[in-house]
């Protein structure tokens, strides 16, 4: 059993001409897209999940009139639909969309949840073409179409929250997520100019470079504008997934919808990012505050600068690496110790600003 969370998924397209084939529709593209999101859909099955989280909007079809949610969660015991001569039902991972209901509610949001809607092909494509069948999944709604639609901040808040929910229930989850790319159905824009190409290459380059939170810029005007307001799902699953690379990018343009993939078939490696000002190191508590009120208090300074190797013997709370740090003042050996940066240098400037120290060099260029 690995690691609990969510540990790979995929953001696509849902365009129905993928399913229809129309004659204005390209099938060399139709078979590129599928091939590729079967070949996705093969490895994020092999990472063995416990749930697969399935984000898509409804296109106004059921939520409308009578009662639209920012975010539905599906709890049924299945979700069925039908599309294009099509008939598709997946077991639901009920306890769990309940439990990240719960979850989620205890964390401040309220989504609304269904136990009988249907999903439209914005869910059966991706699922279809993916060939995600053997996972229990959990049907998420966004409202795209119908405003006020939550913002891309809230989008992405929202997928946060589902991730940390995810880990804490001890799950293991892949996200299939569609929406988009630049098309406005139903709107006189729909074929005369068409998608934004342009935005949506620069977004595509956005994505592939892990720059996830890229969303978080898109304010409702540019995501009408550009034709992108099904992004909002994918705000939900960045939130998920977190700023993570993809290890899979394809981009589609077409005259009706530009078709943009971005997966992640890997799991996540471990963290090992080392900020370069750390934490407060708790073991250096008493080298810290020695340093700092050397910095400030100069009666204090003069005592140590009269005799730096007494005035840290003097220190019965350092151990002997402290105190030769403290004699030395080296950056680097300061730094190792664990020393936040920013205390020794701030008492180094003091004593270089007095001419007391001189300055460090700086770094040789190559």
């Amino acid at each position: 059993m690995g690691t609990a969370g969510v540990i790979g998924g995929v953001c696509t397209t849902h365009a129905p001409q993928l399913w229809t084939l129309p004659d204005s529709e390209d099938p060399n593209v139709v078979k590129r897209v599928k091939a590729l999101l079967g070949d996705v859909g093969c490895k994020l099955k092999a990472l063995k999940p416990d749930i697969c989280i399935v984000i898509a909007n409804d296109h106004a079809h059921q939520f409308l009139l009578h009662c639209t949610a920012s975010f539905t969660m599906h709890i049924g015991a299945v979700a069925e639909g039908s599309f294009a001569g099509r008939d598709y039902t997946y077991p639901v991972a009920s306890e769990a969309s309940l439990d990240l209901l719960r979850y989620a509610q205890r964390n401040n949001v309220d989504p609304a949840f269904t136990s009988n809607a249907k999903i439209d092909y914005a869910f059966g494509i991706p699922l279809d073409f993916t060939g995600i069948d053997t996972v229990p999944i959990l049907p998420i709604f966004v409202n795209a179409y119908v405003p006020p639609q939550p913002s891309m901040e809230r989008c992405f808040s929202f997928g946060r929250i589902l991730g940390d929910g995810i880990k804490a229930l001890g799950l293991r989850a892949v996200v299939v997520c569609s929406g988009g790319l630049s098309h406005y159905p139903g709107t006189e824009r729909y074929m005369d100019p068409g998608p934004d190409e342009e935005f949506d290459r620069h977004f595509m380059r956005m994505m592939e470079r892990g720059e996830l939170r890229y969303l978080l810029a898109l304010d409702e005007k540019k995501l009408d504008e550009t034709g992108n307001i099904e992004l909002r799902c994918w705000g939900v699953a960045a939130g998920m997934i977190g700023e993570r690379a993809p290890d899979v990018t394809n981009f589609e343009p077409t005259w009706h919808h530009n078709y943009g993939t971005v997966a992640w078939t890997m799991e996540p490696e471990l963290d090992h990012f080392k900020p370069h000002y750390p934490s407060i190191n708790p073991k250096r508590v008493v080298l810290s505050e020695v340093l700092h009120k050397l910095s400030i208090d100069e009666p204090e300074r003069k005592r140590y600068l009269s005799n730096p190797s007494d005035y840290a013997a003097a220190i019965e709370d350092l151990n002997e690496e402290e105190r030769e740090a403290l004699i030395t003042l080296d950056q680097s050996q300061m730094i190792a110790l664990g020393i936040h940066p920013f205390v020794s240098h701030s008492f180094r400037r003091v004593l270089e600003r007095a001419g007391i120290l001189q300055a460090a060099a700086p770094p040789k260029e190559e």
